[in-house]
């Protein structure tokens, strides 16, 4: 007995829908996607940013910014060592004070023979020239001026002395009042260019975010454009499964879209660090 088989066969359109359906799959899967259009773009340093470094890793500013100012205060430290001690008052001493001495002694000396003769003048009118007294006098006039003139010749020594010796605390006063202020330099400085390698950083991190928002925007467009093709075969395979089963299909979309440059930026801190911090954990999540 001959046993006949019957067969429901889908409508023409219905199976053209699905021939047209294979064909534009398989067409579409026969090459790799190209994923290095949506690959993570990181946004590079900027000028604000290169600057902070350049300042920051400079000899002299960043780094070592404080050593001139220590080598300089050191220098003075040691000129003012020069000035102290016994001999420390000997370059201040004036090279004509000599002269001076020798001027005002040799005045002196004149003076002091002009009141000699007139002792000679004097016996001569006594009657006493060449006696006893005369030569008692003359004695005792010499010796009294010798006497004035070695203090008069250590006074102007001891006012010299003295002055040279004032001119050299002064100036070891100076020298070390130097120094003190290159220490200050030294620790002020370093906190100078602190500031700029700050502002710098910070106006950089600002521009590095926008940037990075904007190389978030292309490379989530470049990642939707690759994934259209299958969205949009997803959703006609979704519609032909519903024409031949009957039944309301459901489609769920392949592509979650990654956060806009708007939400990454409500979810991250304004200083630079967040920022850079937040984008570092964006990037993580995704890979």
């Amino acid at each position: 007995m001959a046993v006949t088989q019957t067969q429901a066969l889908p409508p023409q359109y219905v199976e053209d829908l699905q021939k047209d359906y294979g064909k534009q799959v398989t067409a579409l899967t026969a090459a790799p996607l190209d994923t290095d259009k949506f690959a993570p773009l990181v946004a590079s340093q900027n000028p604000a940013q290169q600057a902070a470094y350049q300042i920051a890793t400079t000899q002299g500013q960043g780094i070592g910014a404080f050593q001139p100012y220590i080598s300089q205060a050191g220098a003075y430290d040691t000129a003012a060592a020069n000035l102290s001690g016994a001999g420390a008052y000997q370059p201040f001493m004036s090279p004509y004070q000599q002269d001076v001495i020798d001027a005002t002694l040799a005045e002196y000396d004149t003076q002091s023979a002009a009141g000699l003769a007139g002792i000679g003048q004097q016996a001569a009118m006594s009657g006493n020239l060449g006696g006893g007294r005369e030569g008692v006098m003359r004695s005792e006039y010499q010796s009294k001026s010798d006497m004035n003139r070695a203090l008069l010749q250590s006074g102007l020594l001891q006012q010299g002395f003295t002055q040279a010796n004032q001119l050299a605390n002064q100036a070891f006063g100076q020298q070390m009042n130097l120094g003190q202020n290159q220490q200050g330099l030294a620790s002020q400085v370093p906190g100078l260019y602190g500031q700029d390698i700050n502002t710098l950083g910070s106006a950089g991190a600002t521009q590095q975010s926008q940037q990075q928002a904007v190389l978030d925007a292309i490379r989530e467009r470049n990642r939707l454009r690759a994934y259209e093709p299958y969205e949009r075969l997803g959703f006609q395979g979704s519609g032909i499964q519903t024409i031949t089963s009957g039944m309301p299909g459901q489609y769920q979309s392949m592509v979650t879209p990654n956060p806009t440059p708007l939400q990454n930026a409500l979810g991250i801190a304004s200083v630079g660090g967040g920022l850079m911090t937040g984008y570092g954990d964006y990037l993580s999540a995704i890979k």
